[in-house]
Order: structure tokens, then sequence, then C-alpha cells
């Protein structure tokens, strides 16, 4: 279920107009794309099922590094993120979301005038109903 989600999130994040001004959106940091981009930086899963359904809880980081000189330049960009993220339909191919949550976000200024955000989230998922 975990990559299921991991797979529906990265095309979920591409689909979005928001975020058009991003150069990739890949299940990694890129190994070649000029910043800005956002990549799955770490993902985890436990046990979260139920008798009747198996279920997990998945925490997935997501790292966005852009190019910008005033340490608040990406709030709209990080906010459009989370919004997109925390939007994701609960019906998908493979599992069933019972909720998302915004846990915590880290930013950091990097070398070369670039910045790096992380955005990590919780994730409760069933397996799809037989």
């Amino acid at each position: 279920m975990e990559n299921h989600l991991r797979a529906e999130l990265i095309s979920w994040l591409r689909d979005d107009p928001a975020l058009a001004t991003i150069n990739a959106i890949e299940e990694e940091a890129p190994v070649k794309a000029s910043s800005p981009w956002i990549g799955i930086a770490a993902s985890a899963s436990t046990d979260w099922g139920t008798k009747e359904r198996p279920g997990r809880e998945v925490r997935i980081a997501i790292e966005l590094e852009t190019r910008a000189d005033e340490p608040d330049a990406d709030g709209s960009l990080i906010s459009a993120i989370e919004r997109r993220i925390l939007d994701l339909p609960p019906f998908q191919t493979g599992f069933e979301i019972a909720s998302i949550r915004f846990l915590r976000a880290r930013s950091e200024e990097r070398e070369g005038n670039l910045r790096g955000a992380l955005l990590e989230f919780r994730f409760r998922i069933f397996a799809p109903q037989t």
C-alpha cells in the first residue's frame, strides 16, 4: 500500500496547476533537475489495520528545493504543496485514505543560494474493500 500511495501522491502533485513552476516532481530527489524541484525524501509505514481490513499508517516527507535570496520567498509554494497533499482524494487504486495530517516542517538555507524545505505528513490508509 505504501508504494501505491507514493505513486499516487507524485501523480497528484504533478497534476496541480499551482505547481507548474516546479521543474521536476519525482519519487526521490531528481538527479538532473535544476531547482525548483520536489521529491519524496523518506517514507515509513506501520500497521494500522482492523480485524476486518488491513491498513497502514504511512509517514512521508516531501522535500522542496528552490533557489532564493529571501527566507520567505517559498512561502506560497510551500502552502500550495501542503494544500494539494491534504486534498488528495480518499478513494485510490490500491488503497483508501482514512485521514491525512500535516505533522511538521523544516526549512534550511543551503550552499549556492539554494533553500530546502521538508514537509512531513501522516497518511492512514486501508486496503481496498473486496
